[in-house]
């Protein structure tokens, strides 16, 4: 036992042991060394991977710590923000955020790293960002946290969304917006209406709603073509947008049809409001050197008074629009009880038009053209009339706008186009000196390519000479443009005779009156009726008859009721008058008897 003992505490034991162990440890150590330089290797790999990552990401990847100065800024950033690397390391992250809004970032990040509570943490955002050269754009936001031993660190993951956004408001003016005007469409008027309902009456408030129409619009797009019709909306609704505060709405429901919201307005607000608009649409507009003036007709509804939902008041607002164009257009109206009753009734009648043509209710009274000379009659205009079955007569008022609205006026206005032709040869026939018949041409009838033809074969199927017919022509359907003068030089190479109607309440340039193809100017009984109580429009008659001579063109006034009216435009040389001091219009019967009696009494000489 003792010689082991002795044997195993030899000096070259112990030597042996000792150099086994420190050779064990230099192979750990070694070993170990080796390990760990590889995973050091390994985790420089994967933080160069990682940068490499970030820096290729389109993307905006910044890394902020505690109190927000930026400590990682990738290219991505550079890109969307303006800023290199250097600009921003160490500067606050509230650089990248517009004025108006670093006030409630330091404080959310302040909250944040005082209470811990990630309100915003995790989720995806929607913020206005601002770029070096100061824009704004939209970006998206994915933000993130994490703590340390170094302190509390934030993420923040950004996306340009600035094409997306267009893109989306694209899609939105499409469903929202009117593609010609930029005007909130039907569907968006609605919303609006909704919301300015529910606002009225939780303030207990009154608001207006308007509906506008251009007068006559059709009649523009007819003679000048939907191009200039186009540029005639876009025109009309920057006059508008410059009557309108940024509370109220305009929109475009289509055609030429507009509403306006007005909110927090009582009725004598709304009234001042339509004349207003009225007033901008004073001035002419101009397209390609042509001058055209237009009107607005306007119906007011109220609320709550006219309808306390989007349905009544709408029907409210258009049923006074209807009164105003009943009336002559060129106004604006308030709704009123009794609207309901007069719209059944024209409903009804529009109804009845055509077939009261069918059913022969239509017939043609004809009114005596005096030559105030001789004061034999010269001619005689037709003039449609409507007894209806079951409603007796209707008044040519009352029916004639009806029958353009509905397209009627075509079928009417041939009608008696065909008759007057017929019966103006049967008065020749039985052995009445020839004169001639004027037929008034709607606005819808001048704008059929085929009227000239339709013309033509009214002459050939009754065997009257062209020279015997007369055409009459308002100023609002000729306007000077050129396809209406078109128009009239192939009517007038037929030999047909053309006068211009009611002259004195368009607007057709006087400058026109030397290229048109006419033979008459008829004197509007508006002026006529009123020459010995309103000094204006006496001297206007005076200027029309002396301006009409001095052009070659022939004169006829409308509406003489008095001797008095009578004498005044006998002295001014008038050439021709008709009107109640002569005769109603009558029926065709009564003509001959009124000739035979005119002729053997020289009534006017």
């Amino acid at each position: 036992m003792e010689t082991i003992l002795t044997y195993s505490h030899s000096p070259l034991t112990v030597l042996v042991i000792l150099a086994l162990l420190l050779f064990s440890f230099l192979l750990l150590s070694f070993s170990s060394f080796r390990k760990d330089a590889k995973l050091k290797k390994q985790s420089t790999e994967a933080e160069l991977k990682f940068q490499s990552v970030i820096e290729s990401a389109n993307d905006a990847i910044i890394v902020a710590d505690h109190v927000g100065h930026i400590i990682q800024w990738n290219h991505g950033a550079e890109k969307i923000f303006g800023y290199s690397k250097e600009e921003v390391l160490g500067i606050d992250l509230d650089l990248i955020i517009p004025e108006r809004f670093k006030e409630a970032h330091r404080k959310g990040m302040a909250r944040y790293y005082e209470t811990r509570k990630p309100l915003l943490i995790g989720k995806t955002l929607e913020l206005i960002g601002c770029r070096k050269d100061g824009t704004e754009f939209p970006f998206e936001l994915s933000l993130g946290s994490w703590e340390t031993e170094e302190g509390l660190f934030f993420s923040s993951i950004i996306r340009d969304i600035s094409e997306r956004k267009q893109a989306e408001e694209k899609i939105n003016d499409l469903v929202y917006l009117d593609p010609l005007t930029e005007l909130p469409n039907r569907r968006l008027f609605y919303d609006r209406l909704s919301s300015t309902l529910s606002q009225a009456k939780e303030d207990d408030q009154t608001f207006s709603l308007l509906f506008l129409d251009l007068d006559h619009f059709k009649l523009i797009n007819d003679t000048f073509g939907h191009s200039i019709g186009d540029q005639l909306l876009i025109e009309a609704t920057a006059r508008l947008q410059g009557r309108m505060s940024e509370r109220d709405t305009v929109a475009r429901l289509g055609g030429d049809e507009f509403v306006v919201i007005l909110p927090h307005t009582d009725h004598n607000q709304a009234a001042a409001f339509a004349q207003d608009l009225q007033q901008a649409f004073n001035d002419p507009f101009h397209f390609n050197g042509e001058e055209v003036f237009i009107s607005l007709s306007i119906g007011i509804g109220m609320f709550p008074s006219d309808g306390e939902n989007q349905e009544s008041l709408i029907k409210s607002a258009d049923l006074a629009l209807y009164r105003v164009k009943e009336e002559g257009r060129n106004g604006f109206q308030f709704h009123t009880s009794d609207m309901n009753e007069i719209v059944a009734r024209k409903s009804k009648l529009a109804m009845s038009l055509r077939k009261g043509l069918e059913y022969g209710e239509f017939s043609i009274h004809y009114q005596p053209q005096i030559d105030l000379k001789t004061g034999t009659i010269i001619g005689v205009e037709a003039l449609a009339r409507w007894t209806h079955s079951k409603l007796g007569p209707i008044s040519p008022g009352e029916f004639i706008p009806l029958a353009e609205d509905t397209g009627a006026i075509i079928q009417i206005g041939e009608f008696v186009l065909r008759e007057a032709c017929k019966q103006n040869k049967a008065w020749q026939n039985a052995g009445l000196p020839p004169f001639r018949v004027a037929i008034n041409i709607s606005a819808r009838q001048f704008s059929q390519t085929n009227l000239a033809e339709t013309v033509k074969d009214a002459l050939e199927e009754s065997g009257l000479a062209p020279q015997y017919l007369e055409l009459e022509l308002t100023e609002s359907i000729i306007q000077g443009s050129k396809s209406a003068i078109t128009m009239m030089q192939e009517l007038k190479k037929m030999g047909i005779h053309l006068s211009i109607d009611d002259f004195g309440t368009g607007y057709s340039s006087l400058s026109y009156l030397k290229l048109f193809p006419i033979d008459t100017l008829k004197i509007d009984q508006y002026f006529t009726r009123n020459i010995q109580v309103d000094a204006k429009d006496a001297a206007l008659v005076d200027t029309i008859i002396r301006m009409a001579h001095n052009l070659e063109l022939n004169v006829i006034a409308e509406g003489v009721e008095t001797s008095e009216q009578l004498e005044f435009l006998k002295i001014r040389h008038c050439d021709q008058a008709q009107g109640y001091y002569f005769n109603k219009p009558l029926p065709a019967s009564d003509i001959e008897r009124i000739y035979r009696q005119l002729e053997g009494e020289h009534l006017l000489v």
